[in-house]
């Protein structure tokens, strides 16, 4: 026995020496990532990250996928506060403020300078609807990853069949509404066929109503500093009544809470019209759909706008330095044209680099699938998406409300002004602490 000991030190002690010096030397990190819509994309993630892996010997990523935006950001908080902090998490966009104003995440500043270039040229070839979420306060604080912005799906065989031109979706409103009524087939009191389906899940709810306000001719919330949404305003009311009717006065749309995978799965089999899902919905449409679908614009009632979605790299406080320059090498590699191209593709997000398009491939790709442009084309009305004091609970002061309307238990007025009520009681203590601290 002593000499079989003997004999496996002898081997391991053997093996160490074989092994090339950085082996031994590999910085460890972790990396959390969400899956916020349909589709194999955490198994795609986990083969991007044992392909970085097998490239860069002397670091090791572990990656974990964390559930949705929500989730990631709870638990990436809660590793954090535990002294675990991951390296570099793949957050929602509009949750970077809020983490920089709690200072839990690193500015990327001196990392971009230390490579040799300056902020300005580091985010130059990001699409310019990008940067406020990404850039503020003087400093870089995440890279963009995958983005999209909301975008009308529509079953052209549906439109066919009740004489609606497929080559022209709904522009205005009040095209939206009248094809949605056309779309929407009865069996009497029976609806067998809905024209319009949006979801009420928590995120994508605010997302949308985002949108449908943006496209009113409003705004969410105040761009510029994070103690301020109107919910209580005209802009906003209208996107509500809007919904509230397509429900409650012309009955095209499902009443309550209709979740995503509920709004997908709908359109896919047939059930409902038109929805309106993420960019990043697009490839799990195209491969899952069995009749003919199109991709459109959000329809408007003022103008053409929506707010950006999708989610950046940040890096969390904490880590050593070994590991924050592992986490800096991990983030351009997987943000390169070439890697972002490739997950635009396998995903539908759209490409947050200008420099993607410009490649053989993504030229190729665009030729083929012309449905990936419309994103690329609603870009130039994209606006920054919601980002204040406690995103999620201001968020969900709305959701809250807004679901309650979908259900038939409240009227848009009244669920308008509890929402900003409540956003407002949330937001007290930042706005008492910039705001309202005023000179002695």
């Amino acid at each position: 026995m002593a000499r079989l000991t003997s004999l496996l030190s002898a081997a391991t002690v053997a093996a160490c020496l074989a092994l090339p010096a950085s082996a031994g030397a590999a910085t460890a990190i972790d990396f959390f990532f969400p899956v916020p819509v349909d589709g194999k994309l955490a198994k795609e993630m986990q083969r991007l990250v044992k392909l970085f892996n097998e490239e860069h010997p002397e670091i090791q990523v572990t990656p974990a996928y964390t559930g949705n935006y929500d989730e990631t950001k709870i638990k990436a908080q809660a590793a954090a506060a535990a002294g675990k902090p991951p390296a570099v998490v793949l957050m929602s966009a509009n949750f970077v403020y809020e983490l920089a104003l709690q200072d839990q995440i690193l500015p990327l500043d001196p990392m971009i300078e230390a490579d040799g270039t300056s902020k300005d040229a580091f985010m130059e070839d990001f699409w310019p609807a990008l940067h406020k979420n990404a850039e503020f306060n003087g400093h870089v604080w995440a890279v963009p990853y995958h983005n999209s912005t909301p975008l009308l799906y529509y079953n052209t065989d549906h439109f066919q069949e009740v004489g609606l031109d497929p080559d022209q979706p709904p522009v205005t409103w009040q095209d939206w509404v009248d094809a949605a009524k056309k779309l929407t087939v009865r069996d009497g009191d029976q609806v067998e066929r809905y024209g319009l389906t949006m979801s009420g899940s928590y995120d994508m709810l605010g997302w949308t109503m985002s949108a449908l306000t943006m496209s009113n001719g409003g705004l969410y919330y105040n761009p510029d500093w994070g103690g301020e949404v109107y919910y209580d305003t005209p802009s906003m009311l209208g996107a509500l009544t809007l919904w509230d009717d397509l429900i409650h006065k012309h009955k095209v749309t499902p009443e309550g809470v209709v979740d995503n995978k509920g709004v997908s799965s709908s359109f896919l089999a047939g059930q409902t019209s038109m929805v309106i899902l993420s960019t990043g919905s697009l490839s799990f449409i195209r491969e899952n759909m069995e009749g003919h679908y199109k991709v459109a614009f959000v329809p408007k009632n003022v103008r053409n706008a929506v707010a950006i979605g999708g989610a950046s790299l940040v890096m969390f406080k904490g880590a050593t330095e070994e590991q924050q320059q592992a986490g800096w090498t991990f983030a351009n590699w997987l943000t390169t044209p070439e890697n972002l191209g490739s997950w635009s593709r396998f995903t539908g997000y759209f490409a947050p680099r200008q420099s993607s398009y410009a490649l053989p491939e993504m030229q190729q790709f665009l030729d083929e699938n012309p449905d990936a442009a419309v994103a690329l084309d609603q870009l130039r009305f994209a606006q920054p998406w919601f980002a204040t004091y406690n995103t999620v609970a201001v968020r969900k002061a709305l959701e809250d409300e807004v679901q309650a309307v979908l259900s038939g238990t409240k009227k848009p007025k009244e669920a308008l002004e509890a929402a900003q009520a409540n956003a407002d009681a949330i937001m007290k203590p930042f706005v008492d602490s910039t705001a309202l601290a005023l000179p002695n």
